[in-house]
């Protein structure tokens, strides 16, 4: 499977990302530039956190107007795997592949750590590994992780159970009902704030992360086996 990793002018964990599909999963990875006008020879598409154009205006908004997001939606519009991490889902926000909005934390202030995290829904092809319940540690860092959404997006995402990631014991942020990650109505495209491409190797302190990509290459290659 190859995945292609998005970046933009701000962007800083892209290497954690390329080293998270290379190194930790074995499977193909490219940096591809924010003004790609073809993203076709790729299966995944990752778009990585950081601080793109400096977060100027909000955070994700200018990002959501580069070349490359126009050929984003329509990977995302032909069912292929879309995940964006922290930067990345508010630029899957800010570009409406994902419902709701992102705030500044509660505290105002940014925040870096390890945090809990309880899987929602195992059932999706980025959680597929993990068990319905499960906890896991991965890391945050942001000032800007606080979701919103109004009532009727919020029942639609329970009604559907597209909710599959919440903040375990404290809530660091303030998001409304503890959404750490989010999944679009087609199950294709997945928003986190928590960065599982820095739990992938046990040196970091977790591993918890590593499973968000193997759910992807498996259920990929799963529904690509030709059969005869």
């Amino acid at each position: 499977m190859k995945f292609a990793v998005i970046v933009f002018p701000g962007s800083n964990c892209d290497i954690d990302m390329y080293h998270a599909v290379k190194d930790a999963l074995g499977e193909e990875a490219e940096y591809v530039w924010h003004t790609a006008e073809n993203l076709e020879g790729y299966d995944g598409i990752l778009l990585p956190g950081g601080f793109s154009y400096g977060d100027y205006l909000r955070t994700g908004a200018i990002a959501r107007f580069s070349n490359v997001m126009a050929e984003v939606i329509k990977a995302a519009e032909a069912g292929k795997p879309v995940l964006g991490v922290c930067n990345g889902f508010q630029i899957l926000l800010e570009a409406g592949l994902l419902p709701g909005a992102m705030r500044r934390n509660d505290s105002l202030k940014f925040i870096c750590r390890n945090v809990g995290l309880k899987v929602e829904n195992a059932t999706t092809l980025f959680t597929s590994a993990y068990e319905a319940g499960e906890t896991i540690t991965v890391p945050i860092a942001h000032g800007e992780g606080n979701y919103y959404c109004d009532e009727e997006t919020l029942q639609e995402l329970k009604r559907e159970n597209r909710i599959l990631f919440t903040y375990e014991g404290s809530n660091p942020n303030g998001s409304l009902e503890n959404i750490a990650g989010i999944m679009n109505a087609k199950g294709n495209v997945l928003g986190m704030m928590p960065h599982p491409e820095r739990a992938v190797d046990a040196l970091l302190g977790s591993t918890d992360g590593l499973k968000i990509f193997q759910s992807i290459v498996k259920n990929w290659r799963e529904s690509h086996v030709v059969t005869a």
